[in-house]
This record gives C-alpha cells, sequence and structure tokens, in this order.
C-alpha cells in the first residue's frame, strides 16, 4: 500500500517551559493549537529565547510519513513552502527520509509551529501557517495522488474547506483509502457539522485521541469508537498512558500502551498513526497494526520533539518485524 500525505508543511520549534503560566501569558489554552499571524510568531519567538528548544522538518502529517518511510514504507508527501533556507533543508530531510516530496513552492518564509511542552509532557502549539495556508485546490494533482492506494490527511487541513474538499473528492474518485487525524479538540468543536457530513461519505480510516473522540461524538471513549465504526470502516482512539481503542463494524479492540518514560508527548500520535498505516501496509491485523503504533509512540515520548533519533530505527524495525511475524 503506497500512502501520500497531505498536509500543512511546518518547521516543528518546540520549547520547553517550567509552568504553564507561560502559556497563560500568550493567551493558549492548554493542549490546544491555535493559528497566530506572522507577528505574533515573532513576537513568541523573541520572547522565549532563553528557553530549551529543538528545531525539525514537521506538521503532523509530515511527522508520520516520515516515520513510516523510516520503517521502509513506500510513501509521498504533499504541502506548500517558502524560498528560505528552511524550506530548502525540509525538502532535503524528507527525500533523505526516503520520502517522494511533491511540494508547491512560493516566495517567502516558510511555515512554523511552536510547540511549548509543559513539565508534565503536555503540549500546545501556536501555529504560523505561512505558504501552507495558501494551498488551493488547483495545486493538488490528480495525476500524482492517482499513483498511490492510501491518502493520510491531518484534520488541520480543515480549515482550508475547499481544498480538504477537493483532497477528499480527487482521492475517492481515484480509488484510494482515505484516512483522516482530527487533529485538535478545538479544530473539531469549530467544524463539527462539515466533519459530521464528509466523514461518512469519505472517510475509511479515522484517527482521534480522547478529546477529539469526545467533541465529535460527546460520548466516553468505548462509545465513541464504537460509534465513529458505524461512519467509517476502522476507527482507532487513542488515550495516551491507557493504550488505544481500535474500532470495526461492532468489534471494539483495546490496545495496551507500550510503557515509556515520557518527557515530551509530541508527535506520539501522528507515529501511532504511522505504525498503525504501515502495519496495514504489510496487510497486518488490526491487533498488530495498533501494536506497532504503540510501539512508535512510546519511543517518541521519550525524546524532546517529534522526531524519534535516527540511531533508533534499526531496534525499533526488528521489534515491528517480531509483532508482524
Amino acid at each position: 500500500m503506497r500512502t501520500i500525505g497531505l498536509g500543512n508543511a511546518l518547521v516543528d520549534v518546540v520549547l520547553r517551559v517550567k509552568d504553564e503560566s507561560v502559556l497563560s501569558d500568550i493567551g493558549i489554552a492548554k493542549g490546544a493549537m491555535e493559528l497566530i499571524d506572522k507577528d505574533q510568531m515573532i513576537r513568541l519567538r523573541s520572547a522565549s529565547t532563553d528557553l530549551s528548544r529543538s528545531v525539525s522538518p514537521g506538521g503532523s502529517v509530515c511527522n508520520t510519513i516520515r516515520a513510516m518511510a523510516n520503517l521502509g514504507a513506500n510513501v509521498g508527501y504533499i504541502g506548500k513552502i517558502g524560498s528560505d533556507e528552511l524550506a530548502q533543508s525540509y525538502e532535503s530531510a524528507l527525500q533523505q527520509a526516503g520520502v517522494e516530496p511533491n511540494f508547491v513552492k512560493t516566495e517567502g518564509i516558510s511555515g512554523s509551529c511552536t510547540v511549548f511542552v509543559t513539565p508534565d509532557g503536555e503540549r500546545t502549539m501556536a501555529t504560523f501557517l505561512g505558504p501552507a495556508a495558501t494551498l488551493n485546490p488547483a495545486e493538488l494533482k490528480s495525476e500524482i495522488i492517482r499513483t498511490y492506494d492510501c491518502i493520510y490527511i491531518e484534520g488541520y487541513l480543515i480549515v482550508n474547506e475547499p481544498l480538504f474538499r477537493e483532497a477528499l473528492s480527487l482521492a475517492k474518485e481515484a480509488g484510494l483509502k482515505v484516512a483522516l487525524d482530527l487533529s485538535s479538540f478545538n479544530v473539531v468543536e469549530s467544524n463539527l457539522a462539515m466533519l459530521q457530513e464528509v466523514i461518512p461519505a469519505y472517510v475509511d480510516i479515522l484517527f482521534c485521541n480522547e478529546q477529539e473522540s469526545f467533541s465529535f461524538t460527546g460520548l466516553s471513549p468505548r462509545e465513541a469508537a464504537s460509534r465513529l465504526a458505524q461512519m467509517v470502516d476502522i476507527a482507532v482512539v487513542t488515550l495516551g498512558k491507557e493504550g488505544a481503542l481500535v474500532a470495526t463494524g461492532n468489534e471494539v479492540i483495546p490496545i495496551d500502551a507500550v510503557k515509556a518514560l515520557a518527557v515530551d508527548t509530541t508527535g506520539a500520535g501522528d507515529h501511532f498513526a504511522a505504525g498503525f498505516l504501515f502495519g496495514l501496509s504489510k496487510s497486518a491485523t488490526l491487533d498488530r497494526a495498533a501494536r506497532i503504533g504503540a510501539l512508535l509512540a512510546s519511543h517518541v515520548v521519550e525524546v524532546s520533539g517529534a522526531c524519534i533519533p535516527d540511531h533508533q530505527w534499526e531496534q525499533i524495525k526488528l521489534k515491528v518485524a517480531h509483532i508482524l511475524n
């Protein structure tokens, strides 16, 4: 199964803060993703120069696709970037990981996501979309999409409704499976009516965490998983250290989390999705695919940022092979 990701191409800047007061000062709810403009982004960076940080190519779907590539999956990525040095390094990083980049390029600085990590490991995101927000339906190329078997779309694109709907339409016309991650509870709440319309019509595989599933259904995680499985072929509700629930038809499968010393939850859901989709690409059972997802999530939460260090992947691939066998 060849998988192509569609998402906001953003440079991740991960900042570790001493307490939650910083979030109050900048007016962002803990655990949320808030969109900011260029001036706000510059002010945030200026005010946080003394904080510990890491910088890497990111964006939710990019994290997933890069992790899949590191496992050996056949993957591509669609996004829009600027003309700065960050854009060049972004594209190079994907190529080095084995991802086929399909970038739309424009003049200007590239988008970025500033991630504030509190001492409990929770992440709060302030996102400057930059060129990513200007990707338009006409820039999606059906001749590229139709060469894949599955498209993975991040929920953050929902705010660009014409693009989101065009991607769903092109994918279905080309016969692709559509996998969607709901991305953020506030995105779900702000776009609930549209999601209630398009998910049953277009989505085959749905990923969400406990907050997002509640925002969409108003139900407990297990009840939400069951409800979502009536709308899509496969519904995945991740529960952090409590594991996950995978639902299909009338069946709900509980998945244990892999024990980890969590220092930063950034990218946990992205890597769970990577492992799960990789498992499906290898015709794994839902249980085994989810166990691969849990394995990858356990590794990424033990590091700062949304990327598992390169030197860990060979050992991870051995563990994945054991799960598949």
